[in-house]
């Protein structure tokens, strides 16, 4: 492996983590692990305190106290970590330890200063402030409740195919249709007779499928998921939605799916105009590994199987569904997919490892950054990191949607942006897409760094993406990968790919000389980026 190589995989290696244990106290001292004052119930029915104790403890010689009163543990043994609730038959399909009943102090939503006492010494204390409903306090800091913190998971000399859409449809179907074993999909919206074909179809030769789903997408369901979503668990597909007052994310944001050994990420959804090649510009990637393969997995069981994972049919039950929105244009194919051995991948998961795997991605950024966003939020540490690598030298572009649903807001972006070039003298430039019957509206969600390190996924460059919703990107970091999405962002900042009998070009630029010739003055561009060729 090259040194370059060797750098790039460190900036994300790590091993993969399952959601955070309830550990006890190294010391053997008993100590307030977490805390739950402001349930999503009416009267915050459900209040818990989580206490981790030595082997052997008496609970009932201790107790938990507040600035108003102290209230005893009840009386029992106990060892390791316990979960005392005030209603423990709602508490146990929250909590991941043994849950007993118990009186607890007020638990304040306003805030409390919580104190451990036992044998009427104080051996720990906890306080908190302003608790949001629905979010456990742990080791000094809010979190919604049953939020998983998976670490990056990276892996080494894996065999990749990186595609572009609406290009090659077909690599995302016949990935699918490659299952033997397993086949594990993870969504925001599902409306794609194509895959629920190949869904149906993998489920009949007896392979594992599980789909899993946003229940409270932008505009709702549509009645085209729905029958979708029906016929495939009338076929015995298992289908979970997550929804309800327990959701851990604001939206289940990512699009993947876990098939046998490999993994597909992509920027787009499970919808004709996405993975189906008839709308949206779109970036996506299949890795064949194992171990990545088993990461991605681990994420899709720990969001199917909380309580926020809602049975398809039980969430149907009471849902109302919008009106389909149909896709069928057609775009010319002029990337084709590329399949290599590629020397690092990554796998990064929000809301818990990609504020630091991305905002590393950008800051290790030292000759160029090409970003490719349907937008970015304009007061993020993203833009923030994106505009400090221009200020020291980095040579970067900034592409975003013309999407009408996006156009006002991406091009203030994208005029602020050219306004700070050319007020700092940045190599930075920015513009909306233009698609030229190349796609219909750019959905990336990407960005190359020194033509080498790529991001592929479902992160969209805003706090919410980053820090709250699941998505799921890949960092792939390779050269010849990188010369893929530089050539395929090159043409998408020109405006789409011109190709020309070699005849036709000749005789072109022999008209266009002579003509220059013949009226003897200079072709002047607007900009650099209008004159033939690519500046970067």
């Amino acid at each position: 492996m090259s040194p370059r190589v060797a750098v790039c995989c460190l900036l994300l290696v790590a091993s993969l983590a399952v959601p955070v244990p309830v550990a006890a106290s190294d010391a053997g001292t008993p100590t307030i692990v977490a805390v739950y004052p402001n349930p999503t119930t009416d009267g915050d029915a459900g209040e818990f305190v989580t206490v981790s104790f030595p082997a052997g403890t008496d609970l009932g010689s201790c107790a938990l106290a507040d600035d108003e009163s102290r209230v005893a543990l009840p009386n029992r043994t106990v060892s390791g970590s316990v979960t005392v609730s005030t209603a423990p038959n709602r508490t146990r399909e929250l909590a991941d330890t043994p849950v007993i009943s118990g009186a607890l102090p007020s638990l304040a939503n306003a805030g409390e200063d919580l104190a451990l006492l036992c044998g009427g010494v104080v051996v720990d204390a906890a306080s908190y402030r302003n608790a949001p409903e629905g979010d456990v306090y742990r080791e000094g800091a809010w979190r919604p409740l049953g939020r998983t913190a998976f670490d990056v998971r990276s892996v080494t000399d894996a065999n990749a195919t990186v595609f572009a859409l609406p290009d090659a449809p077909e690599t995302v179907i016949e990935t699918l249709r490659g299952a033997d074993e397993r086949l594990l999909l993870g969504g925001y919206t599902f409306t794609s007779e194509r895959v629920a074909a190949e869904l149906a179809a993998a489920d009949a030769r007896g392979v594992a499928v599980h789909v899993l789903v946003e229940g409270g997408p932008v505009g709702g369901v549509s009645a085209r998921e729905a029958r979708l979503l029906d016929g495939l668990v009338a076929n015995g597909v298992s289908v979970t939605v997550l929804d309800g007052p327990n959701a851990r994310y604001p939206f289940h944001h990512a699009k993947y799916a876990v098939v046998d050994e490999s993994v597909l990420v992509t920027s787009e959804n499970w919808k004709p105009s996405g993975v189906g090649g008839h709308g949206t510009r779109g970036w996506g990637a299949v890795v064949r590994n194992a171990s990545l393969a088993d990461a991605l997995a681990a994420v899709h069981r720990a969001d199917a199987g909380w309580v926020d994972g809602v049975p398809w049919r039980t969430y149907r039950t009471n849902a109302t569904f919008q009106p389909p929105d149909p896709s069928n244009a057609t775009y010319p194919s002029a990337f084709a997919p590329l399949t290599i051995d590629v020397d690092d991948v990554s796998l990064v998961v929000s809301p818990d490892n990609s504020r630091r795997a991305l905002l590393t991605f950008v800051r290790d950024a030292n000759e160029s950054l090409l970003v490719e966003q349907m937008g970015i939020g304009t007061d993020t540490e993203l833009l923030n990191a994106t505009l400090d690598a221009a200020a020291r030298g980095v040579r970067v572009r900034v592409l975003v949607s013309g999407a009408w649903y996006a156009r006002d807001e991406n091009a203030a972006l994208v005029e602020t942006l050219n306004d700070r070039a050319r007020r700092d003298g940045l190599d930075l430039r920015a513009k909306l897409a233009s698609p030229r019957g190349r796609y219909g509206t750019l959905h990336v969600k990407g960005a190359v760094a020194d033509g080498e390190r790529v991001l592929v996924g479902s992160v969209n460059w805003n706090e919410n993406a980053v820090n709250r919703n699941r998505e799921t990107e890949l960092v792939l970091c390779d050269r010849a990968v990188g010369a893929y999405y530089t050539r395929l962002f090159q043409a998408d900042w020109r405006g789409g790919v011109w190709t020309l009998p070699v005849l036709v070009a000749l005789v072109a630029l022999c008209a266009l000389v002579g003509a220059s010739w013949y009226v003897r003055r200079e072709i002047v561009f607007e900009t650099a980026d209008a004159a033939v060729g690519w500046q970067p």
